[in-house]
């Protein structure tokens, strides 16, 4: 579900997990112990397989799998959003298609974007789901006053639109993204280990703090009570009969 090819000095750490690259519990674990396994690396490059970053939750799962998958579930989603934002060294997000909730946080968590293609936003409110603390630091992190319109419309934007409001920094053609992204990756890479990584650090405290202070208790037993489980439910039941 994760894969990491060396290009030159720069992993390149791809989703690979169905058409879309949905999160599920095990490619939220791979993920996050691909990451926490280059933390030396000089920098990294993020992208996902096929036609999309990522689309976010894998909400059959979430439903399949019950409480106590959502609880496992969560706790590995807030892990990997820290793992990103906090990560020590460059982290190039290649944004190849739609980056959807889940996957538009885990871009947020980059420190520089590319986007080629498809949309990027955060639709949990429109899947009737809570947003999670940590997740909306990310966004915030690099949306500003505009996180509030985002999360509470859950828009989806068009790469141009996106780099308007701070989702991406750079919009690029597809044949140009992965060497855009790694061309970036290897600037980062350049300069000195201990210089980027105490900047980077300073640059994220307070982002960083308020995750930490976040309740995942009190966003799991929400993601686990009857009215969302049943707006879930239903969000999923209508993108099937749309299918």
């Amino acid at each position: 579900m994760i894969s990491v090819e060396e290009r030159g000095s720069v992993p390149v750490v791809t989703i690979a997990n169905g058409p879309v690259n949905v999160l599920d519990l095990e490619t939220l674990r791979e993920l996050t112990a691909v990451l926490v396994g280059l933390e030396s690396a000089p920098a990294l490059v993020v992208t996902g397989a096929g036609r999309a970053f990522s689309a976010g939750v894998d909400l059959k799962r979430l439903i399949e799998g019950g409480e106590s998958y959502t609880r496992e579930f969560l706790l590995e989603l807030a892990g990997v959003f820290r793992a990103v934002f906090d990560h020590p060294r460059p982290i190039v997000a290649a944004v190849n298609g739609h980056a959807i909730a889940g996957g538009c946080v885990i871009a947020a968590g980059c420190d520089y974007r590319f986007m080629s293609a498809g949309t990027i936003g955060v639709t949990e409110l429109l899947v009737g789901v809570p947003f999670p603390g940590a997740a909306l630091e990310a966004i915030r992190f690099v949306t500003g006053p505009r996180t509030a319109a985002l999360v509470l419309t859950g828009r989806t934007l068009k790469p141009a639109d996106a780099a308007a409001v701070g989702l991406v920094d750079e919009v690029v053609a597809p044949d140009a993204l992965l060497e855009a992204a790694l061309a970036r990756a290897e600037a980062f890479a350049a300069i000195p280990a201990a210089s980027f990584t105490m900047t980077k650090r300073a640059l994220r405290a307070e982002a960083s703090r308020l995750m930490a202070d976040g309740s995942v208790d009190e966003v799991i037993a929400a993601w686990n009570s009857r009215p969302v489980r049943a707006a879930i439910e239903g969000y999923v039941a209508g993108l099937a009969s749309r299918s």
